[in-house]
Formats: structure tokens, C-alpha cells, sequence
């Protein structure tokens, strides 16, 4: 097997749970191989280079080894390597989701019913909503 599509290949290596997820990722372009976009048809071969977006959290890894089956987790995390610069941002994305301080956690230990319409005031307003 020297090429696979795309779509198959991120469901083999567990960045998707079914392969209808990784496919309409792909086509929604929060796939791109090689610095394009990529379409679930789109063939990777070793050593190309996938960036791969899920949720907020983007990923750069290179395809190292081929897979059309989703095996164990120690045989995808054998299809890919991070690059160390992918690695280094989603370090630092979690330490700071770790250390942002969730909206009103600063009202004290349990709100009054007085602090509870505030916060739900500074909720809607975040959200953008008006009442």
C-alpha cells in the first residue's frame, strides 16, 4: 500500500471517531495536506505533512506509516509524528484554558440571589443578548 485517502487515513489514526466525521472535516476544510486543502478523496503517502484541525485545537503531524483500518491506540499514534511546533502551541493552549478563571468566579464561594442575576446578567451579555 504505498497511498491512502485521506478521510481513511485520519479515522485509522484516531484524530476522528466514525470516518463520516473525518470526511466531512475534510470537506469542510479543516483538513489540509501539504499546505492545501484537501478533498476525503485525496491521497497521503508517507511523509507528507497534515494539518488538522478539531475543535479549537489545530494539529501539524506527518504521516509516517499508512493505515485503512482503525486499529489500537499504539498503532495510530505509530501512523503520525507531531511536529514540535504543533506539540509546543497545544502546550501552551492548554496551559492557558488551564489558567483562565471561569466567568463569575470571583463573586465568592456560593452567589446570593442578588449575585445570581448578576452573573446571568454578564452572561447574557457576553453571549450578546439583551433583557
Amino acid at each position: 500500500m504505498d497511498r491512502v485517502r485521506v478521510d481513511k487515513w485520519l479515522w485509522a489514526a484516531r484524530f476522528f471517531k466514525t470516518r463520516g466525521a473525518a470526511t466531512e472535516a475534510v470537506l469542510g476544510g479543516r483538513v489540509h495536506v501539504n499546505g492545501t486543502r484537501a478533498k476525503p478523496a485525496r491521497e497521503v503517502a508517507a511523509g507528507d505533512t497534515v494539518e488538522v484541525t478539531v475543535h479549537a485545537l489545530r494539529r501539524t503531524v506527518r504521516v509516517t506509516a499508512l493505515g485503512d483500518r482503525r486499529g489500537s491506540a499504539a498503532a495510530a499514534a505509530a501512523l503520525y509524528e507531531e511536529t514540535p511546533e504543533s506539540i509546543a502551541a497545544r502546550e501552551r493552549d492548554a496551559r492557558e484554558r488551564r489558567l483562565a478563571r471561569p466567568l463569575g468566579s470571583d463573586l465568592g464561594e456560593r452567589p446570593s440571589k442578588r449575585d445570581r442575576r448578576r452573573l446571568e446578567a454578564l452572561r447574557r451579555a457576553s453571549r450578546g443578548h439583551t433583557r
